[in-house]
């Protein structure tokens, strides 16, 4: 596929060549017409089997003039092959004037116009009229009428007035302006049929270039097959998920993967039964797929099938689910503010008292220690509700890093060496809100000074970056040396409300992965094999939207 799909000739330009085409063809067709009718002329004169009047007048000029148009003809024919003139409508202007004067000696060496040979003359106007639409049209019609009168006038001459027809001749003149003119009108119409139907042919193009472009980037995976299970169309999701088989168009479907084969057949035998997920390819994901008959009932022509990774639709509805308990647990929070800043109020009047003993001291604290940890999770809740719409920026990662490390320093009170930056090349960049990824940074660099369980001295915090060597993506990797985070937990760790201290709020990793999803950013964890952890922000490749 292109890179633009939605690219295409404009109308007018398509328009053009198609009238171009459809004039030459028209004019083959004539030049056609135009060589049976010579022949057939020629050859019914020298056979001996042509009617009495035809030649009967002059049969030797009509012997010239009949081979001569042959050759003529045959002469057009060849450049009409050569197509030179390149322009048809020169073409056909020398055929009807060659016609025009050809037919006016054959009908005065067969009688004149009571011989009904002019009408000869009026097919060739017409076919002038719809190849030349327009004043030459009429000018074919008056030149033919000028020829029949000089012809009339001719006849009265050497052969006196009985022979002539005037009125005849007037009538057959007239004939060919309303030829010419109902020829014109036909052409307008037949010209404007043909923009239609070009213009209807550069939508469906772009129609079907759109709906190819739209199904090859849709999420879920698509398989269309014909009536033998042979593969006529295989998104671009659906290779992916289906393992990227080396399968082609009008490949056998069983190619790309005999599972889904096996799928299909149960839903031929019983298409309401429900399916269960299935995994295409040893080791690969874990798919649903669902079917769609082609064509009419009982009579199936194919069959469209949709692929879908069951984590994502799982993933999907956890999203929901969340979206939906975080507006909820947002106005709970709201209302929790009020009575707790009383509670958090009083617990200060009563540490405030000097008549308060020892162990009522220590419950005060508990109350106040208790009451910030609340206020901690109120705000993160709110702060996760009310986040605002992200305003990407290109920001040179290393610079930016730079910057963040020497806030960070000064309030983790930590020194500038246990932080270092490796990004390579220097000049990397990324596309993401400065200010959100700030807050995922801030929180994962946190999380490492928090959790570290050693002398605060020996905690290394090694920052990585640039792109990624396979798909190219810039990357930030934040990597610690603390005591890691072992298996069972790292499944957990971006989960809401999930921590492994008392005195956690378990919000601030999941916030960090809500975040990175507004940005269309990855933030994955992995162990560090000599100990410690390392989160990884994966950014959209540079120009990906």
């Amino acid at each position: 596929m292109s890179p633009d799909p939605l690219h295409d000739r404009p109308p007018s330009d398509t328009h053009s060549a198609n009238t171009a085409g459809s004039g030459w063809r028209i004019l083959t067709g004539f030049f056609l017409y135009r060589l049976m009718l010579a022949t057939l002329l020629t050859l019914l004169f020298f056979s001996g089997t042509a009617p009495a009047f035809l030649g009967q007048q002059d049969p030797s000029l009509f012997t010239f003039t009949s081979i001569g148009y042959l050759g003529l003809v045959l002469a057009s024919g060849i450049l009409l092959y050569w197509r030179k003139p390149a322009s048809p409508d020169t073409q056909v202007s020398m055929m009807i004037i060659v016609d025009i004067a050809a037919f006016t000696l054959i009908l005065h060496t067969s009688g004149g116009v009571q011989s009904g040979l002019g009408t000869l003359l009026g097919l060739s106007i017409a076919a002038g009229g719809l190849l030349i639409p327009g004043p030459r049209a009429l000018l074919f019609a008056a030149l033919a009428t000028l020829a029949v009168l000089t012809q009339q006038l001719v006849t009265g001459i050497t052969s006196g007035p009985a022979q002539t027809s005037y009125p005849q001749a007037g009538l057959l003149g007239a004939s060919f302006f309303a030829i010419a003119i109902l020829s014109h009108v036909l052409a307008l119409r037949l010209s404007r049929s043909e923009q239609l139907v070009s213009q209807h042919e550069v939508d469906l193009a772009n129609m079907e270039q759109l709906n190819d472009y739209v199904i090859q980037h849709m999420e879920t995976g698509i398989v269309v097959t014909d009536q033998e299970r042979h593969i006529r169309l295989l998104n671009e999701s659906a290779w992916y998920l289906l393992g990227m088989p080396d399968t082609w168009s009008r490949a056998p479907l069983e190619q790309a993967s005999s599972a889904l084969v096996r799928q299909l057949i149960q839903w031929d035998e019983d298409p309401k039964q429900e399916l269960k997920p299935f995994t295409p390819t040893l080791g690969g994901r874990e798919i649903q797929a669902s079917f769609s008959p082609l064509g009419q009932t009982g009579r199936r022509g194919g069959v469209v099938i949709f692929i879908e990774d069951t984590a994502t639709v799982t993933q999907r509805a956890q999203q929901i689910k969340l979206a939906s308990l975080g507006r909820l647990t947002a106005s709970i929070a709201h209302e929790i503010r009020n009575p707790l800043g009383a509670i958090s109020h009083a617990q200060q009047l009563l540490r405030e008292s000097p008549d308060l003993a020892s162990g009522e001291r220590r419950l005060v604290q508990i109350i106040g220690r208790n009451s910030e940890r609340v206020n901690e999770i109120i705000t993160d809740v709110l702060q996760l509700s009310r986040r605002s719409a992200a305003h990407a920026e290109t920001i040179t990662l290393a610079s930016w890093f730079a910057d963040l490390a020497q806030e960070f320093v000064a309030s983790a009170a930590i020194d500038q060496d246990q932080i270092s930056l490796h990004i390579s090349p220097e000049e990397a960049r990324a596309r993401v809100d400065p200010g959100q990824l700030q807050q995922i940074v801030i929180n994962l660099l946190e999380n490492a000074v928090r959790h570290f369980n050693r002398d605060q001295a020996q905690l290394r915090i090694r920052v990585n970056g640039g792109f990624s060597p396979g798909p190219g993506n810039p990357f930030l990797d934040i990597i610690d040396n603390g005591p890691g985070i072992d298996p069972e937990t790292a499944r957990q760790i971006f989960e809401p409300f999930f921590s492994t201290r008392n005195s956690g709020t378990g919000l601030g990793l999941y916030i960090a992965r809500e975040l990175s999803e507004f940005n269309r950013i990855s933030l994955e964890y992995f162990a560090v094999p000599t100990g410690g952890s390392c989160f990884r922000i994966s950014f959209p490749r540079p120009g990906v939207v």
